[in-house]
């Protein structure tokens, strides 16, 4: 399923963001940190070829990506996204948690980056509409 961006996912409810942390504790956190640091040396591929998971905080590359990216990564995993036999530890969650819930993890994760990495990150959302 590919995932698009809409009017719900810029405006987020208080309810909306809470549900996002708390997913992101349960789902995320163990490898993309608590703090959404990442694991370490995420740019270099462990032994058996895959990253390990990066950082969705400023420093990392989440930012970068559209909300129609991010979500069908969160839904289908990294691999199914990439395609061409691209390995990753990143599972879909889609089975696991509901659209509302993953929208919720992005807004929440949008709401810890600085205002320069949400303006970029809102631009090229918009620019999939």
């Amino acid at each position: 399923m590919v995932w698009q961006a809409n009017e719900k996912s810029s405006a987020a409810t208080s309810a909306q963001l809470a549900r996002g942390a708390a997913v992101y504790a349960e789902a995320c956190a163990s490898c993309h940190g608590a703090n959404l640091e990442g694991q370490p040396d995420w740019r270099s591929p462990r032994p058996d070829g895959r990253l390990p998971a990066p950082p969705h905080d400023e420093t990392g590359h989440t930012w970068h990506h559209s909300d129609r990216i991010l979500l069908d990564i969160m839904t289908r995993g990294t691999a199914a996204v990439v395609g061409g036999n691209y390995e990753s530890n990143m599972p879909g969650f889609g089975d696991t948690y509901s659209e509302e819930d993953l929208r919720a993890v992005l807004a929440w994760l949008k709401t810890q980056w600085p205002e320069r990495e949400r303006a970029y990150q809102a631009q090229i959302s918009a620019g999939e509409d």
